[in-house]
């Protein structure tokens, strides 16, 4: 059976909204559905603003409370009934109350049943109160002193009602105590105290929120004040300066008529607000010809919108009668687009931004598409004037009357102002043309002559004349047929040119896109062209891409292995974070955590590979270190210096350095010679590797000492002997 403490049986009721419940720990929290909010302490619902004066208060409704408490006999449980007639049970020692009667008392609760029916049939005039208080043997005293300590606590809470300290809106009351008479008080009075208090403090938080309600309650009354005084103010000082008359016999229609008509004289913009576009028209007469500023808001108002829906028609209107984005667009293609030879991306670039351009096509593929077809009928036309103007031109050499013996350069001089002439663009076809035309007319001019001799001499001859002259002109229009197969094959290979262009340009946007691709739908470094083509399908790039198998599958295998690159290098990064020291094995890593980590997950590697990478990291990082150990020697002065000194024959230079004469006092010998070589004899490994030690590529190598000095003797042994000049040279005279 669960147990009820008595102080949430008598909590005041949550506000609505509001539900209890327990967490996990067991606490009790409340959590309100409505605004998402949940909290640990209980909330207490909004009083509401109380009337100021005491007549004005709303009666409130009594809280119940205990009225009469029987001990159990033998047991510590004690019977209360409330005020209400509801009846609880209370266990004096555990200090829990219950409202259903205890297994462990129902023998005790029915034989105190069973006597006071008897005793209420043997005093069945006697009131229930006056039971009770024969029951409790002298509760009526204790119910007197309840009732006192009730009225002190009262004349308490008036007094500290009205020491209300405000902070941050918020008014704190103090808090009010009541010490318990321990020798007065039983347990049972300790929780009546506890009750009383607890009501006593709701009392003083009501009051409390009085007193802000009617102290807020009074500021907006001040401030409503000083804002009618503000408005009065300014219609005073706005119609002292405006000159407004008194009256103004003109009907609020007409009035608002002519104002409107004033906001449209001055151009009003329907999107700005009242206060911006004030100023722009206040000062005209017809101003003041509407009553109140209310009403010129209002006419404001309306001439916004109905300006702003003017302005809207206009507008569709306006599209409307523009031209068509179809039309514009291929007005633009006629205009900028007059050779074969133009691209695509070229276009696009120099036109994207032009309303033309962009304001037909759904994307660029459509656009693109128009293009192609526009640049096809191009060239089918250019061809077609081509072949027009080579045949206007022959028919211009046909109407001419050539002398024998013309040449192309005698011959331009009469044709150059003819129309025809110029439609043929280039001046070498055009002499090309001349030549092919002046074949076939020397074979007809010298058909002529032989036919008119023969047919003086014999008549007979007629019919093979005819059929020699057939041959010819069938000779000059092939030759002039083949001169035109000739340009067709110049413009198709133009066109093969043009086309070989075009898909090393669609070659590179393919790959580009193809590249973007598998940048979006793979991501995985061990994902496998099998495993990755289903996803790559659904994707409208692939489907329209025009590159063969094999480059995709190189471009995919490059794009895996920058996968692959970039976390081997993050996973190097932890090596390089965990393995400070070129001495740290494998072993000695968290390898539980760099199973676990990013990199590793994405490669797929178990401790095995795990290993096998972290090895080849360490010889890759051991050779790197390396370099740097031989950089360090190179860039040492004192290695430099020593090193080459030691190589130089003979005693040194110029057999010694003289010893310093100031010193002379200071030694035994004093003065002589001092031998650089075998000073530098002298500097050994130790004092190199002293002058090295504090160098981090130095340390790098502390767990090999043996191999590294052996690095460090080689290098010395290598060096090779200063070169000295001519006035430094050892004396080999004496």
């Amino acid at each position: 059976m669960s147990v009820v403490p008595f102080t949430d049986m008598n909590a005041p009721p949550l506000p609505l909204g509001w539900s209890e419940h327990a967490g996990p720990g067991g606490q009790i929290y409340y959590y309100n559905a409505q605004t998402q909010e949940s909290t640990y302490v209980r909330p207490i619902p909004a009083l509401p603003i109380m009337p100021t004066t005491q007549s004005e208060l709303p009666k409130k409704k009594k809280r119940e409370k205990p009225l009469v408490k029987t001990p159990v006999p033998g047991t510590d449980w004690i019977r209360v009934k409330t005020t209400e007639g509801n009846i609880f049970y209370s266990h004096k020692v555990k200090k829990e109350s219950v409202w259903t009667v205890p297994e462990e008392i129902k023998d005790a609760i029915e034989a105190l049943d069973a006597e006071e029916g008897s005793i209420k049939g043997v005093a069945s005039q006697a009131p229930v109160v006056k039971v009770a208080e024969e029951v409790q043997h002298g509760g009526k005293e204790d119910l007197l002193e309840i009732e006192r300590v009730k009225g002190e606590v009262q004349e308490m809470v008036k007094r500290k009602a009205e020491d209300i300290v405000p902070i941050d809106g918020l008014a704190i009351t103090k808090k009010i105590r009541i010490e318990e008479n321990e020798g007065n008080l039983g347990d049972g009075e300790s929780e009546e105290s506890e009750e009383e208090e607890e009501w006593q403090r709701e009392a003083a938080i009501q009051l409390a929120a009085e007193a802000e309600a009617e102290k807020k309650r009074s500021e907006e009354e001040e401030a409503e004040r000083d804002r009618q005084d503000a408005e009065s103010e300014r219609k005073r000082v706005q119609a002292a300066q405006l000159h407004m008359p008194d009256r103004v016999d003109l009907s609020i229609d007409e009035a608002k008529a002519l104002f409107k008509t004033l906001l449209r004289e001055k151009n009003i913009n329907p999107l700005h607000p009242w206060d911006t576009s004030l100023p722009q028209f206040i000062s005209d007469p017809r101003y003041v010809l509407l009553p109140s500023v209310s009403v010129r808001r209002e006419a404001f108002d309306e001439y916004c919108r109905d300006r702003a829906r003017e302005l809207r028609q206009l507008a569709v209107k306006k599209v409307k009668d523009a031209a068509n984005p179809r039309e514009e667009f291929d007005s633009l293609l006629k205009d900028e687009v007059q050779s074969t030879r133009t691209i695509w991306t070229e276009f696009r670039r120099l036109w994207k931004k032009d309303r033309r351009f962009y304001g037909w096509g759904r994307d660029d593929r459509e656009r693109e598409k128009r293009f192609r077809e526009y640049v096809k009928q191009l060239g089918e036309k250019k061809r077609a004037m081509a072949e027009r103007a080579e045949s206007d031109f022959f028919a211009l050499l046909r109407e001419q009357k050539f002398p024998e013996g013309s040449t192309w350069r005698d011959v331009k001089r009469t044709l150059h102002t003819d129309p025809r002439y110029d439609a043929v663009g280039s001046s070498s076809l055009r002499e090309e043309l001349y030549n092919t035309f002046l074949k076939g007319s020397q074979f007809n001019s010298v058909s002529q002559t032989a036919r008119a001799d023969k047919d003086e001499e014999n008549e007979s001859k007629k019919v093979n004349e005819e059929q020699k002259q057939q041959k010819r002109t069938e000779k000059m229009e092939r030759a002039v047929k083949e001169r035109e197969n000739k340009v067709k094959a110049e413009l198709q290979q133009v066109e093969l040119d043009i086309g070989r262009s075009r898909r090393d340009i669609h070659k590179e946007e393919g790959e580009r896109d193809f590249k973007s691709l598998l940048t979006d739908a793979v991501r995985d470094p061990k994902m496998t062209w099998d495993a990755a083509l289903p996803q790559l399908k659904t994707d409208p790039r692939l489907k329209d891409s025009l590159l063969p198998l094999n480059q995709q599958l190189h471009l995919f295998h490059t794009h895996v292995e920058h996968l692959r690159s970039k976390h081997i290098n993050n996973l190097y990064s932890l090596f390089e974070a965990h393995a400070t020291t070129l001495a740290k094995p494998f072993d000695s890593l968290p390898v539980s955590s760099l199973l676990s980590s990013v990199p590793v997950v994405r490669l797929g590697l178990d401790i095995e590979t795990l290993g096998y990478e972290f090895e080849k990291w360490q010889r890759s990082r051991t050779h790197k270190c390396r370099i740097a150990f031989d950089e360090m020697l190179t860039e040492n002065s004192f290695v430099e210096f020593w090193g080459r000194l030691g190589k130089i024959g003979g005693e040194g230079v110029d057999g010694g350095v003289k010893a310093d004469e100031m010193e002379e006092d200071e030694g035994e010998g004093g003065g002589g010679k001092v031998d650089m070589k075998a000073l530098a004899k002298s500097v050994d490994v130790g004092e190199v590797e002293k002058v090295l030690k504090n160098d981090k590529r130095y340390i790098m190598f502390d767990h090999v000492p043996d191999q590294r000095e052996r690095w460090i003797r080689e290098y010395l042994s290598n060096l090779s002997a200063p070169r000295l000049s001519v006035h430094l040279q050892p004396n080999t005279s004496s």
